[in-house]
């Protein structure tokens, strides 16, 4: 392409019916005296008296004198167990800190960034690539640096690639390695896919020259790399016509952005093409080359 594409609280006690993953959830109707039993409803819990009453054995439990009644009735109700929030927060926080250090993914970004400036350039992005064992130009680089949300091409900033490692939870080049199924699981999704499309324009941009038009054979190669894992039947067509077209000396973004709609839309062939809709002329101009094309080849 010419350029390198860089809580858990434990189980409370039977009966308070409290999910693990709620600390602070634990239910205020049964608090628990120092006695261990429930002070609740320690009034107003007086039986009418009955002949069973008299039997221990026909109630199923002890009889109660009204001395103990009184020696129970002077505890006071303790005030319900909470917990802050924040302890539960904490716990989550101290668990992400175990699967991501940002000591060791600034140690790992400073092993490739360039000497001259607080960034990985050309070079180092390329032996970055290298020690992952992927090349430059692959697939997964581009999604790579769409989840560490670089802005341009040939360069992490240091920020881009930490707050990217934390992102990911990756601090050294086996975890990161080790996420490549993941990131590529993900652009499977077709909602995950039209971000990383149309996030792969800006990035194809020379912002530091003020560039907003994507020149065409920066075009053709991104069009090449992010449809490389599923490459729509009409692609090679639309390249052909690009390409052969000198007068075309950029493609705008909202070209960029409705070619996506325009594959989904008209799929193997054009026959589903609806002219009436507000295309971008230079798809309404494929579409009549396209269909000059396949007249030609059925007359011959």
């Amino acid at each position: 392409m010419g350029k390198c594409l860089s809580c858990c609280e434990p189980p409370g006690p039977p009966g308070t019916n409290l999910a693990p993953s709620c600390p602070a959830a634990i239910p205020t109707s049964h608090s628990r005296s120092s006695t261990g039993f429930s002070t609740s409803d320690s009034k107003d819990t007086k039986h009418p008296v009955s002949s069973t009453d008299s039997n221990p054995i026909l109630v199923g439990k002890p009889l109660v004198s009204p001395t103990e009644k009184k020696m129970f009735a002077q505890y006071t109700k303790l005030p319900p167990i909470t917990k802050s929030k924040s302890n539960g927060e904490n716990k989550r926080m101290s668990l992400i800190a175990k699967d991501f250090s940002e000591a060791k993914a600034l140690l790992l970004f400073d092993l490739y960034k360039d000497p001259t400036e607080n960034a990985m350039l050309a070079e180092g992005i390329e032996k970055f690539c290298s020690d992952l064992d992927v090349r430059p130009e692959e697939f997964i680089v581009l999604v790579l640096a769409w989840k560490f949300e670089a802005e341009m091409m040939c360069r992490f900033t240091k920020d881009e690639f930490t707050n990217g490692c934390k992102n990911l939870k990756c601090d050294s080049i086996k975890s990161i390695q080790a996420k490549f199924p993941e990131l590529l699981a993900e652009v499977q999704n077709k909602q995950s896919f039209k971000e990383l499309y149309r996030w792969t324009y800006k990035f194809g941009l020379d912002v530091e020259s003020g560039q907003r038009t994507l020149p065409v054979d920066m075009a053709v190669s991104l069009w090449k790399l992010v449809f490389s894992q599923h490459e729509p039947t009409m692609l090679d067509h639309w390249l052909e016509f690009i390409e052969k077209h000198p007068t075309i000396r950029g493609i705008p973004k909202d070209t960029w952005d409705m070619f996506l709609n325009f594959i989904e839309q008209v799929g193997d062939d054009l026959s589903t093409y609806d002219d009436t809709e507000a295309w971008p002329s230079l798809l309404d101009d494929f579409v009549e080359y396209e269909n000059d094309r396949q007249n030609q080849n059925v007359k011959e």
